[in-house]
């Protein structure tokens, strides 16, 4: 099978989309298909260095950072990308989170007759309401009127699957995301590493994520105020200067990524999500899969992931209050924080990104099935 991988966003990007479309194109690889990514270049443009580690061809598109947010790079119009659809020979389009260069790809997907599968990645509205505080209906409307030219719409979680069929997306499946549960496991802890990070022995209690005002982070100032407890926050971004003032005693790491990456979870007591506007949360799962309890917000993603009382605690979004109570009562039990990470690791063990790729192989084949009834008939 030839598909083309149309995303907003591709490694070295750090991100769900990125990180999903680079899953995605690996497994095509490895069952013998033929994938094509097509994505926004990098700050450091295009090239064979910048893909170099890619499993596929890559075709870069100009981009331009977003304004205020120069990690994120916004495609520009481009006809390489109905090109490459049209040159690669595809016969499915693949649009991850697709926004800008997504809806090219449609288009372009519409007019060669081929069908496209677009993965539903990015809450939308709920940026609207964080950033212009307006705009969630206009939001609603930009996703329905794109998603509905697909032929599928994938949702990551039931609520987002919920959120996508009552704001009217037609043809809607869920599929949800893997876990690379060989590089994230319970071994890794490092006790040199926790020394460093809490040199008096304090529990860890850490944030993975961007540093964004979506993701909420300021949420942990409670946390920073318990006896005992240092928060460690990994990522990066606009929010970072405001984050540094808001979260006193806190270690921020800067972005890390692959081993040390999964070194530093496997090495925290407690992990904690802020972020209300998740259609997934891939952190939540690299946790679990390191063997760490979850507190979480008890909205989008997460409520698919982490089973209250028993692999972490869900707490009402966007309350400081809850969360700082929360990691207390994790503190304070240190059986309990031991039995939520084996019930976490065991829970996302059958989750690898080879089960979930062959799945996403499978929704291809229906709809190219489904293209070829409606062309018998």
């Amino acid at each position: 099978m030839r598909v083309v991988i149309v995303t907003e966003s591709f490694p070295p990007d750090v991100n769900g989309v990125a990180h999903c479309a680079l899953q995605t194109a690996r497994h095509l690889v490895d069952r013998g298909h033929s994938p094509l990514v097509v994505a926004p270049a990098t700050a450091a443009g295009s090239g064979p260095g910048v893909d170099a580690l890619a499993p596929c061809p890559v075709i870069r598109v100009p981009s331009l950072p977003l304004p205020g947010y120069p990690q994120v790079r916004v495609a520009l119009p481009s006809r390489r990308v109905a090109a490459a659809i049209a040159e690669h020979r595809a016969d499915v389009v693949h649009l991850a989170s697709p926004f800008i260069l997504g809806v090219r790809g449609m288009a372009a997907a519409a007019r060669l007759g081929i069908p496209a599968v677009a993965v539903y990645q990015t809450d939308l509205a709920g940026y609207a309401r964080t950033y212009v505080h307006a705009g969630e209906a206009a939001a609603w409307r930009r996703i329905r009127s794109v998603h509905a030219a697909a032929d599928l719409t994938l949702a990551p979680s039931s609520p987002a699957l919920h959120d996508l069929r009552t704001h009217g997306v037609p043809r809607v499946k869920l599929w949800a995301r893997g876990v690379d549960t060989a590089r994230f496991r319970p071994e890794l802890r490092d006790e040199a590493l926790r020394r460093e990070l809490a040199p008096n022995g304090e529990l860890i209690v850490g944030y993975v994520g961007r540093l964004a005002p979506e993701k909420q982070v300021e949420l942990l100032s409670g946390v920073c105020g318990l006896a005992g407890v240092r928060v460690v926050v990994v990522g990066d971004g606009p929010s970072q200067p405001s984050l540094t003032e808001a979260l006193p005693g806190a270690v921020f790491l800067g972005r890390r990524t692959g081993d040390e990456l999964a070194r530093i979870f496997a090495s925290l007591d407690v992990f904690v999500h802020t972020g209300p506007f998740e259609t997934f949360c891939q952190t939540v799962q690299e946790a679990m899969a390191s063997g760490v309890p979850v507190v979480a917000p008890a909205a989008g993603g997460p409520l698919d992931l982490v089973a209250h009382g028993r692999t972490g605690l869900l707490v009402p979004p966007r309350d400081p209050a809850a969360v700082r109570d929360a990691v207390r009562a994790l503190a304070a039990d240190a059986g309990l924080r031991a039995e939520f990470g084996t019930s976490a690791r065991a829970t996302v063990e059958g989750r690898t990104w080879a089960a979930v790729g062959d799945q996403l192989i499978g929704h291809y084949e229906n709809v190219l099935a489904a293209r070829r009834t409606v062309v018998a008939a």
